[in-house]
């Protein structure tokens, strides 16, 4: 990271310092947790720009290549474009899987085209090829079916159906497996259908600078807390040995259907290190609409809270992974009260204008946002990502209100655990969106 970056995080902190001491009273109060707060936006900030793709060496390379990668795709009521794009996908790539595992969960959707157009060009592809229908038993239940048709596999690759890969996804994931501690590698994730309109533009804008900042930080410490179910390979292992935990997941007495992601991702780094391969690209289809997006965001927050009991009862102390979990435990409730105090309580007693209170703010959303740029997409030029990065506010004021209610009512709530999404198909493939092009720079 380079020194004007390290000096802009010093004089936000100074900025920061000085907003709050112009009410007077209690301001120097909270003084420290601001200092606490940009330094720990500073330490993350350092970690995730040192991050950097994993690379093999010729020998650990053939070794991979050798290597039985199966990907396991399971599909619930997911619309026939968006299904036979990731297939075709999982066949364009530079290094393709040895085996792809489909496995229908129950769907109302007919797919007897999508199978057997793709059992046919598996076949001429020399691709090993299953396709299973289930009653519906969730998703974990699929992907742990399909896993148990590759008993031969080193590593899963898992998928959701709506996943269009760039074609270096499997190669770019397998190479951080080159060291044998690492368990899981995460891909990175960004909305198919960003130009839909201003949500799905504002959901890529977030979805991709959270992993280029916090997870790329959380990777250079090899503690990775989770992966993007859209794309993620872990070693054969981690799914076999922890299948039956998997399926059976309760919490105060009830199953676990979602949030599956961040359960292998913790069972990954309860063997070895859990890393992210910044170089491995999918695109993915977000939410068009508000109701289909707060649903979503509600089954995130819910399982996120879930998990952070898990991740605190089992991680040990003497790892990074821990600590990380507790910082971010920390911060959401610093944070919390930090958002009061500013913007609840003190624009209503001492007057201070809330846009000088956005100030600081609004220039960290504009830092973070700057990893937005490190992605080329040939589907997007750089005037259409530079005007996404001008979202970045909008992003921060939805982050601070809309979803930090929601992360709340997701904390009270995680006791209904059920899916809660996707009963009928809810995203249509009209009109397809372009595929995405290189990898970040």
């Amino acid at each position: 990271m380079s020194l004007t970056v390290l000096a802009g995080v010093y004089l936000l902190v100074r900025r920061f310092e000085a907003v709050a001491d112009l009410p007077g009273g209690d301001a120097p109060a909270f003084t420290a947790l601001y200092t606490a707060m940009f330094a720990w936006l500073g330490w993350r900030t350092v970690l995730a720009y040192s991050e950097r793709p994993h690379r093999a060496d010729p020998a650990d390379q053939a070794e991979l290549d050798r290597a039985h990668v199966a990907v396991l795709v399971p599909v619930f009521n997911e619309d026939p474009g968006w299904l036979r794009r990731c297939l075709a996908s999982l066949l364009e790539q530079t290094r393709p899987p040895d085996s792809v595992h489909v496995v229908d969960d129950g769907s109302k959707v007919d797919y007897r085209h999508e199978r057997e157009w793709f059992e046919a060009a598996c076949r001429d592809a020399g691709v090993a090829v299953s396709w299973r229908r289930t009653p519906n038993r969730g998703k974990r239940a699929a992907q742990v079916s399909a896993a148990e048709r590759a008993p031969e596999a080193d590593f899963f690759l898992t998928v959701d159906s709506d996943t269009d890969l760039d074609t270096e996804a499997v190669a770019e994931l397998l190479r951080p497996f080159r060291d044998p501690r690492v368990q899981s590698v995460a891909g990175v994730v960004m909305a198919a259908n960003a130009g839909t309109n201003l949500l799905t533009r504002c959901t890529d804008l977030y979805m991709t600078t959270w992993q280029l900042n916090e997870r790329s930080a959380q990777s250079v410490l090899g503690s990775v807390l989770v992966n993007t179910g859209v794309l993620a390979a872990y070693r054969a292992a981690v799914v076999r040995e922890h299948a039956r935990t998997y399926l059976a997941e309760t919490f105060l007495g009830r199953r676990v259907d979602f949030s599956d992601d961040s359960m292998l991702t913790l069972f990954a780094k309860l063997r070895g290190r859990t890393v992210q391969q910044p170089s491995a690209l999918g695109l993915a289809a977000m939410p068009e609409t508000l109701d289909h997006h707060l649903r979503q965001q509600l089954r995130w927050m819910r399982g996120s809270a879930i998990r952070t009991c898990w991740r605190l009862r089992y991680l040990p102390l003497t790892g990074y992974a821990f600590w990380l979990q507790t910082a971010h435990l920390f911060t959401a409730v610093t944070g919390g009260v930090l958002f009061g105090w500013l913007f609840l309580w003190q624009p209503f007693t001492v007057g201070v204008p809330p846009w000088l209170l956005l100030l600081v703010p609004t220039v960290v959303s504009y830092v973070e946002a700057l990893r937005y740029l490190t992605v080329r997409r040939h589907d997007h030029s750089l005037r259409r990502q530079l005007a996404v990065v001008a979202l970045a506010p909008l992003v921060l004021l939805w982050g601070m209100t809309v979803l930090r209610a929601l992360k709340w009512y997701g904390a009270l709530t995680c006791a209904r655990t059920g899916w809660g999404t996707r009963q009928d198909v809810e995203l249509a493939l009209t009109p397809a969106p372009g595929r995405q092009g290189r990898k970040p720079r």
